[in-house]
């Protein structure tokens, strides 16, 4: 029998403590008062959840289009975390550590699987160096995290079993460190419209795969389409341009909204710079602005103090690819969920 949004597994911990409905709901008013700001967002969301609604009210990010508020049913949030314990084999009494912003829906994840599969969770603020409070014999079975908290915390990470990174694509360098490391680690894809992650790969993997029950295909544009019949009754059109391997998976290619038209070539700029992230170490983004020439031109905009790319840099480059200018600005303006703002970052320089 599929468990129910209105029940809460006897094994569910929240930072070592049991709670029944009753409990939790004291627990989220004492966040509401008297907690830090990621508590309040937790008990914000803890009050949505035991609330007499079956609905929740949910943020896009903006991967299927236009950033919107969607409804979404409790129950299928119970489907999606019964979805991620099979995929990746978690059990009741796992111990796992809830680190993301709640306000999304990633972190309000991280809350439902403890509630639905019996997780033990424990409690950090989520900021990029949230890890670095935790104590080096402390163990986990399980913990989501965004790459920029992988990148900043790699001596921290085989204190976790399985850790699942999304949000946003883990560059060839990350990807490098996370494979020399003693612990079972994935890179997700998925979305607010699909509650969370949808197909997963082990880091270092060229194909996503997808979670059961789901199906895939392309449009005319070969952007992902996805079928969650659990999660939604009709199929969600993403922006997403990818290589279909077979009816369960998939190569990401990049971003159809983000795509560079320079001289009449196509180039993806996560393309390029999954090839430059292997000589440039530091944060970067490749993107398009207007040319009277090629109608757009690539440029490279690279985080930190100046210094001189040779062509060393573009070993892995066509020589069509190469930026036609370099940027360089001392910080990214980043969005909450610590993604590059590429928008009002290219603002701040005047482009």
């Amino acid at each position: 029998m599929t468990p129910s949004y209105q029940n809460l597994h006897q094994r569910f911990r929240i930072n070592g403590l049991a709670f029944d409905q009753g409990g939790l709901f004291e627990l989220a008013y004492s966040y509401i008062k008297e907690g830090a700001p990621f508590e309040k967002e937790i008990g914000v969301f803890l009050l949505d959840w035991l609330d007499n609604a079956p609905t929740l009210q949910l943020n896009t990010s903006g991967t299927t289009g236009v950033p919107k508020i969607i409804t979404i049913s409790k129950q299928a949030m119970v489907l999606s975390a019964i979805a991620t314990a099979n995929f990746f084999n978690l059990q009741p009494g796992d111990k796992a550590l809830h680190c993301l912003p709640t306000r999304y829906v990633a972190g309000k994840m991280m809350l439902v699987r403890a509630f639905i599969i019996g997780l033990e969770l424990d409690l950090l603020p989520p900021s990029s160096s949230s890890l670095e409070e935790l104590h080096k014999d402390k163990k986990y079975d399980f913990v989501a995290l965004v790459p920029l908290q992988a990148e900043q915390n790699i001596d921290k990470l085989e204190q976790f079993k399985k850790i699942i990174i999304g949000g946003q694509p883990i560059s060839n360098l990350l990807s490098v460190q996370l494979q020399n490391l003693n612990a079972e680690i994935f890179e997700t894809y998925g979305m607010t419209e699909t509650i969370t992650h949808i197909a997963a790969k082990r880091v270092g993997a060229e194909y996503f795969t997808v979670l059961p029950n789901i199906t895939i295909a392309t449009d005319d544009r070969n952007c992902l389409n996805i079928n969650v019949p659990a999660i939604s009754e009709t199929i969600i059109k993403t922006n997403d341009i990818v290589e279909m391997v077979s009816p369960q998976s998939f190569k990401w290619i990049g971003r159809f909204d983000h795509v560079i038209n320079s001289g009449g070539i196509k180039l993806f700029p996560e393309q390029l710079e999954a090839k430059l992230s292997k000589q440039i170490a530091i944060p970067f983004f490749i993107t398009g602005i207007p040319d009277e020439k090629l109608g757009q031109k690539v440029i490279l905009v690279i985080e930190g103090r100046s210094f001189k790319l040779s062509e060393v840099y573009y070993t892995d480059l066509e020589k069509y690819e190469h930026p036609k200018e370099v940027f360089f600005i001392p910080q990214f303006s980043r969005t909450q969920t610590a993604k590059i703002d590429i928008k009002n970052t290219l603002k701040s320089i005047g482009l």
